[in-house]
């Protein structure tokens, strides 16, 4: 089952989209549960996680660029506005699609056809770490990158660091496509970089890690093709 949810604040929107989107879930013959919110925080407090998110980027409050900064590792975001001089942001979280209203049937189902083949593809792994008799378990999407430092594996994710003894060459065999070793002592996650100068990736928290010169080549070209998801 799909879990789909739509955040618009204005309510005659709000509630045209959800009737677009059942007709598409009809039309496809899809099973899918769709929720409603009106504000940015109503759906960031909620506990449940969508596969897809359909959001309007100018939201009162926490607008939907900051809400899709915390949600778009684990959903696939479509960006609804009225305005195209933000499309440029929307790559900072990896959008599926980015719409102008009013949205059109046609432009929303290839939004949501896109998401829904995305969605496919994300596969959610855990990952299982074992220190000192205690157990963590780490969604591989909310990490941000791995390096080895003092003979420690460092994994650091969004929401903190945690080490184990081991090797970033059995790490990486647990990781998906999307992870990039860039170094001998570093591996990231492509999803987390927002840029790149010469010799460094500069990920979504500020860090800025090192690229070997021989795997300059292949990650510029790993980081066009995961931005290659183009968004019209």
């Amino acid at each position: 089952m799909y879990r789909i949810a739509i955040c618009e604040d204005e309510k005659y929107i709000l509630e045209e989209l959800h009737k677009k989107v059942k007709t598409y879930i009809k039309q496809k013959q899809l099973i899918a549960n769709v929720k409603t919110y009106m504000s940015g925080e109503d759906l960031l407090r909620e506990k449940d996680t969508y596969d897809i998110i359909l959001l309007d980027m100018m939201l009162p409050g926490v607008n939907g660029i900051e809400v899709a900064k915390q949600l778009y590792r684990k959903s696939c975001i479509i960006f609804i506005t009225f305005y195209e001089e933000y499309a440029l942001e929307a790559f900072d979280v990896d959008a599926v699609h980015y719409l102008i209203k009013p949205v059109s049937d046609e432009r929303l189902y290839q939004a949501l056809d896109r998401a829904i083949g995305r969605s496919e593809q994300m596969d959610h792994k855990m990952l299982t770490l074992v220190k000192a008799g205690k157990t963590r378990i780490i969604d591989i999407h909310d990490i941000l990158y791995c390096e080895v430092f003092n003979h420690q594996v460092l994994i650091h994710t969004v929401q903190d660091t945690c080490d184990y003894s081991g090797s970033l060459d059995m790490l990486e065999k647990e990781l998906d496509a999307n992870f990039f070793r860039c170094h001998r002592s570093y591996i990231i996650n492509i999803r987390c970089v927002i840029g790149q100068e010469e010799g460094v990736a500069i990920m979504s928290s500020g860090d800025r890690i090192l690229v070997s010169r021989r795997k300059q080549t292949e990650f510029m070209q790993k980081l066009l093709r995961f931005f290659k998801r183009e968004i019209i």
